[in-house]
């Protein structure tokens, strides 16, 4: 674009040359280097290919010309009777920002010269000069290079090819918008033509730093080495500078928490709680942001509130005694808002009926709990009363009578008082403080509502914007004036520090609380149609003819602009006699810019009609529409069934959207409902072959469907509706039993929930027939025939225990007894047995099946399924019983990540002892002490599953997933690794056998020591040449590396014959241990007779084992949202001191665990004084607490560090339940609700919790989009 003609031209006067009096050091020195033709070598200066001498000249000449100008007015060493304030750039207001791109604006500055400076995308300058300068100055600026760190990419800094001159500096200067003193001086420092060094200056002679020459333009993206304090720090570039300078941005506050530094968010302050690694709570993470609109207008200075006046101190002091802190939790995902806990403001609007006034994205859509503290630190429960379908403010209830030590009074509501130039006050909970008290001045009244992205924004209303700095917790804050009359309330505001507030006009919140006072219904009309303001030199683009804007000017002389449709939804009101880009004249014969009496017509003609006129395109157009009723398309209630939540499509979605008003939405995409990792968004459109438009034909659906049918789904994304999924489910109507209806109940401020249908019984199981696939482009049949022995298992896990991040686990096992149908299956896939377990054969029969066995150590399960239902050739696989060798060739056969078989003849390249990293901030488990297999085939890291299996068939290994630790990247890390199958016959025996396993284990884990280690630590040289013998591949002892934490009851925990970290083992029961299969002796003994080495000297030790059932999960509970259980065999193995039996596993978001700050990992050691060392006494101890009270645990972290927390609790949406193992019954275990004075079997559904993945966390953060699986390094 040509800016020749089309920018204004800013020239600053031309200050005297005076050298001795007016010039700083560095402006001297550059003078007199220019002046006297410096140390100028024009033989050894680099001349770029296609470039000449002359061009380089004209550069210098340029350089020259800037300095004979002289340093700006506006600069340092300037003239002392120019001052600088008086010279300033001039700024051109930035161009509109599109919220839909979400591109950054282009804002253009003209400097003193004339030189149009554009900050691009990337908020980084680009240089344009005029048609002028471009004829004087020819090529020579293209290759403006200074020796800071600019270079083109794949550019090296080389300090041979420069000029020792430094007038360029002025040259940026000048294109960059910026006056001659803000660049800085660069630190001297030593300089060779042949090093790059900046190292410190010595008594060596200093010279500035060279120019250098470079053959593309001086691009913006690497002008980042000049600051004002040191040349070589880059934390701002010049472009920063230029702007901070010309006023286009201001110094940030902090790092802004969103992605994009243009967007706005709700000021919520995240719940402070202990946090775990990667806590998905909200202080992780957003909970809004969105790009600007571009609507920010100039901002009036911000006044400081430290230099209030009297006047001021006393209206504050008023105020403050009317405002609250409110904490509060949304108790599960519903419309935009996900569950969550948070602090914002409010303050009280009736002191007698106890009403306050906050916002609506506070009050929340769905079911909420919350209490609000008052100025002299009381605490009363709140309740919401109202809160509005689009404008941002929702009204609570408190009990007037619960303040009992200081009076109570209302703030006044004054919409009328907010004028351009008003000095305001925000009194809130700024940034998780109690009271801030923030000084600010209203520098707009019609800006355009801010959009928040893809949650709850607000719409069809002016906001008021003003500089306040309001942050995190000021959601709710009244705007105050003077008088201490409340005439805003605080809304948003932008992310990126930059000091812009929103405040949300209080007309429409008056006419509420008037309405509820009265006891009257707040209606709420609507055509379906966003409108927005657009200026009237816009609106004249779209069609407004000459005469209509003469007669609004005429009508409304202060308006600047009018409301013009912005979305029109189908099948609404408007649908087909709106058109995006009408520009509304007339609403019922009344002319109108403003959108209070847009509202105000509307809401008091619901049911009734209205007719619009409008200008198209230059035509007047006059409709006529029935008015809609706004509360009827806001949902007011949702479905749990299968795990999932459910409510009929919002106005708020539809409009993000601009679809119309109808579906089923799932707002939690949980249990059988949990779709691709994505927890909310999308839209059912059938199930089981049969429609879904709206919530009650999905009821009458789900109604008719039995436990554990597997149905098909048709389903939609709002991004992405041109798609349309299609999924097999398997509707989960055991773990999730009840069917249930919750109603939002605004006289009590709760949703009410009802049972609307009780689950159908599964159907009988049918046998099913099926053939495997042939592998033919095998050369070894036998080996390719193994495929016979794969099944898929699908495992799904109700509730989180154990640590275990996943609540779905997909993965292939190994079939070992097709009579019997048992299977062999990574414990990465099956974590613990309070889950459900299909069997896919053939890719065609699912069958169900169960936990038979979970070894504690070796990272295998052994799962059944009933093989009278396969009538398909399912083949036992033949397990090898001897150890395969490093350097066998083999074939692998295993499953990619698209489950797809792959096969590649390969060699064993290592085997050797490992063990999984632990996952530090939660505990999981994990497999150690074993041997590990890896091979030379790249195949081998992409495949999670499969087998090593020899030329004739024999399975030689298994192929495993092992679960790791927690990458940086909040991932998920899982290595894939060989196991020898002659370690698995002992056990599979015993299971063919009808014995299921009891094993006992040492309580260490071990790691290898070779010989010239030993020898240092004490073994002696005789043992050093038994293993030798023992073992001649491998020539390595065990240490004991840790000791597990025992249970207080095993006798490992107190013996003196335990083994200890650093201890050498050398035999057990009088066997030489050199291999990890050597260790299996423990498996079936209760003691062990052990030889060590510890402290250089040989012992003899009676070791005690403890049993295995001590270290798996049989028992949790579910209390306050979070789930509880003994503390299991990955704890124990990164703890050295267990505290008590109750360990936070998991919490639910939105629950008190979440807002008081239960944290996973923590351990519960009292409950009120009384101690609580087991979960039995656990559970006695909460029964007798009387629901919606306090009361205090006694709490010790992971670390060891005690503390009390003290938590409200809340039976109605987090019931007590516990779950415990009972072999007697399907699924293996039983639950029951657990409460005072009501105990029974089989209830406990959580009102409206998700347990799954969904709705709970670990600790672990946000929940995987994939997992980070790679090979162990061993």
């Amino acid at each position: 674009m040509d800016h020749s003609t089309s920018e204004t031209i800013v020239k600053p006067p031309k200050a005297k040359i005076s050298v001795a009096s007016k010039w700083t050091d560095q402006e001297k020195v550059l003078f007199s280097v220019i002046e006297s033709g410096g140390p100028i070598n024009w033989d050894n200066v680099f001349i770029p290919e296609g470039r000449t001498l002359k061009a380089v000249k004209c550069m210098i000449d340029v350089a020259k010309k800037q300095a004979v100008n002289g340093p700006s007015s506006t600069g340092e060493g300037a003239s002392q009777k120019v001052k600088p304030e008086k010279v300033k750039p001039e700024k051109v207001k930035a161009a509109p920002k599109s919220p839909t791109k979400r591109r950054r604006s282009v804002k253009k500055n003209v400097d003193k010269s004339g030189v149009l400076v554009e900050d691009d995308e990337d908020d980084l300058p680009t240089i344009k000069k005029h048609k002028s300068e471009e004829e004087d100055e020819g090529q020579a600026l293209e290759f403006i290079k200074m020796d800071t760190g600019f270079m083109d990419d794949g550019e090296e800094d080389n300090e041979e090819e420069g000029l020792t001159i430094r007038g360029i500096f002025n040259v940026q200067a000048k294109y960059l918008g910026l006056p001659v003193a803000l660049i800085p001086a660069p630190v001297p420092r030593l300089y060779s033509p042949r090093s790059s060094s900046t190292s410190k200056p010595s008594t060596a002679t200093l010279q500035h730093p060279p120019l250098t020459l470079f053959r593309s333009k001086v691009h913006a993206t690497k002008l980042t080495g000049l600051t004002v304090s040191n040349i070589h720090n880059r934390s701002r570039s010049l472009a920063t500078l230029a702007m901070e300078f010309t006023g286009s941005i201001r110094n940030k506050r902090k790092q802004s928490p969103v992605t994009d530094i243009d967007r706005p968010a709700k000021h919520l302050k995240p719940v402070i709680s202990p946090q775990a690694d990667g806590d998905e709570t909200p202080a992780s993470r957003p909970l809004y942001g969105i790009e600007s609109d571009g609507d920010d207008g100039p901002l009036l200075p911000l006044a400081p509130a430290t230099a209030d006046t009297v006047e001021w101190q006393a209206t504050i002091e008023t105020v403050v005694r009317r405002v609250v802190s409110i904490h509060f939790c949304q108790t599960c995902s519903f419309d935009t808002d996900p569950a969550t806990s948070s602090e914002a403001t409010g303050f009280v609007v009736d002191a007698e009926k106890g009403y306050i006034l906050t916002n609506r994205h506070v009050v929340c859509a769905g079911p909420f709990w919350g209490y609000c503290i008052f100025d002299n630190h009381e605490e009363c429960d709140v309740y919401p009363v109202y809160r509005d379908p689009v404008h941002d403010f929702g009204i609570l209830r408190f009990d007037p009578k619960a303040i009992k030590y200081m009076p109570l009074a209302a703030l006044e509501l004054r919409p009328d008082l907010a004028r351009v130039g008003s000095e305001i006050r925000v009194v809130g909970n700024d940034a998780g403080e109690k009271l801030s008290i923030l000084s600010g001045v209203i520098s707009r009244l019609d800006r355009n509502a801010p959009e928040y992205g893809e949650g709850y924004s607000d719409f069809n209303t002016n906001y008021i914007q003003a500089a306040a700095a309001a942050s995190g917790g000021s959601s709710g804050s009244p705007v105050v004036n003077l008088d201490g009359y409340a005439v805003a309330l605080q809304a948003g505001g932008r992310a990126d520090g930059a000091a812009t507030d929103y405040f949300l006009p209080l007309d429409r919140p008056l006419r509420a609380l008037e309405c509820i006072k009265k006891g009257m219904p707040v209606e709420r009309g609507t055509i379906q149609t966003q409108w927005i303001i657009k200026p009237f030199d816009e609106c004249r683009r779209l069609g407004l003819t000459p005469e209509w804007e003469a007669a609004i000017r005429q009508g409304f002389p202060k308006e600047t602009g009018m409301l013009v449709a912005e979305i029109v939804l189908p099948e609404g009101p408007a649908d087909k006699k709106i058109e995006e880009g009408d520009v509304l004249i007339k609403v019922n014969g009344e002319l109108l810019t403003q959108f209070i009496l847009l509202d105000s017509i509307l809401d008091c003609h619901v049911g009734k009609k209205v007719t619009i006129l409008v200008q198209r395109g230059g035509q007047d157009v006059e409709v006529e529409f029935d008015v809609g009723d706004l509360h009827a398309i806001t949902p007011d209630r949702f479905v749990t069934v299968a795990g999932g939540t459910f409510h009929d499509l919002s106005y708020q979605q539809a409009r993000l959207y601009a679809i119309a008003v109808r579906g089923v939405y799932v707002c939690e995409a949980a249990g059988s409902f949990r779709f691709e990792h994505t927890e909310s968004g999308w839209l059912i459109e059938s199930i089981d072959q049969k429609k879904t438009p709206d919530l009650a034909t999905f009821i009458e659906v789900m109604k008719g469907i039995r436990d554990r049918a597997r149905v098909v789904v048709t389903y939609k994304h709002l991004r992405d509706l041109h798609t349309l999924n299609t999924s097999i489910i398997c509707v989960d109507r055991h773990w999730s039993s009840k069917m249930r209806m919750a109603i939002r109940n605004d006289r009590t401020g709760l949703w009410d929930y009802s049972d609307i249908a009780d689950p159908l019984p599964a159907s009988p199981p049918v046998p099913r027939t099926a053939e495997f696939v042939r592998l033919d482009s095998i050369s070894y049949p036998a080996a390719a025939d193994v495929i016979r022995s794969f099944v898929r298992v699908v495992c799904t896990m109700p509730v989180k225990l154990d640590g275990f991040p996943k609540a779905r686990k997909i993965g292939f096992g190994v079939v070992v007894d097709a009579e019997k149908g048992l299977v062999i299956v990574s414990r990465a896939i099956v974590p613990y047995d309070l889950c459900d377990l299909s069997v896919t054969v053939a890719d065609s029969i699912i069958v169900d099946a169960k936990v038979l066995f979970m070894h504690p150590l070796a990272n295998y399960a052994i799962i059944q399924y009933d093989p009278s239902l396969v009538r398909a050739p399912v083949q036992t696989a033949r397990l090898a019983t001897e150890t395969i060798k490093q350097g066998a060739s083999t074939i692998f056969l295993g499953f990619n990540h698209n489950l797809r078989v792959v096969v590649a003849k390969t060699t064993v390249t290592d085997i050797t002892t490992v063990a999984i990293p632990s996952n530090t901030a939660a505990p999981r488990y994990r497999a150690i002490n074993l041997d590990a297999i890896t091979v030379d085939t790249n195949l081998s890291g992409q495949c999670g599953n499969g087998v090593l299996v020899a030329e004739d068939g024999t399975v030689e290994a298994l192929w495993l997933s092992y679960l790791g630790e927690r990458s940086p990247h909040n991932k998920d890390v899982e290595y894939h690794l060989g196991l020898a199958t002659p370690t698995l016959l002992p056990i599979i025996s015993q299971i063919r056998a009808g014995v299921v396993p009891d094993l006992r284990i040492l309580n260490v884990e071990t790691n290898t020591i070779q010989m010239s280690q030993v020898r240092i630590m004490g073994v002696s040289e005789s043992w050093i040449e038994k293993v030798a013998k023992a073992n001649p591949s491998r020539h390595q002892l065990f240490m004991v590396r840790k000791i597990d934490c025992a249970p207080p009851s095993s006798p490992a925990s107190n013996s003196s014959n335990s083994l200890q970290e650093g201890d050498i083992i050398l035999t057990l029961n009088g066997q030489l241990i050199t291999r990890v299969s050597e260790l299996d002796v423990m498996y079936n003994s209760t003691s062990l007779r052990a030889l060590v080495v510890r402290g250089g000297k040989e012992l003899t030790l009676d070791v005690p084992t403890i049993p295995t059932t001590d270290l798996s999960t049989s028992h949790a509970l579910l209390f306050c949202g979070a789930v509880l259980h003994r503390p299991h065999h990955a704890v124990r193995q990164q703890i050295s001191k267990l505290h008590s039996e109750v360990y936070v596993s998991a919490r639910t978001r939105g629950s008190p665990s979440y807002q008081y700050g239960l944290a996973p990992t923590n351990f519960i050691t009292a409950v009120n004084s009384i101690p609580t060392p087991t979960l039995t006494s656990f559970c006695e101890a909460v029964k007798g607490i009387e629901d919606n009270t306090y009361f205090r645990l006694r709490v010790v972290t992971f670390d060891n560090v005690p503390w009390v927390a003290t938590m409200k609790k809340n039976e109605h949406y987090f019931p007590t339940v516990e779950f415990f193992r009972d072999g007697g019954v399907e699924g293996g275990w039983r639950r029951r609700r657990v409460g005072k004075g009501e105990e029974g079997e089989g209830e406990g559904e959580s009102e409206s919790v998700s347990l799954g993945e969904g709705g709970m966390d670990e600790g672990m953060g946000h929940d995987c989009e994939g997992d980070d699986s790679r090979m162990l390094r061993v």
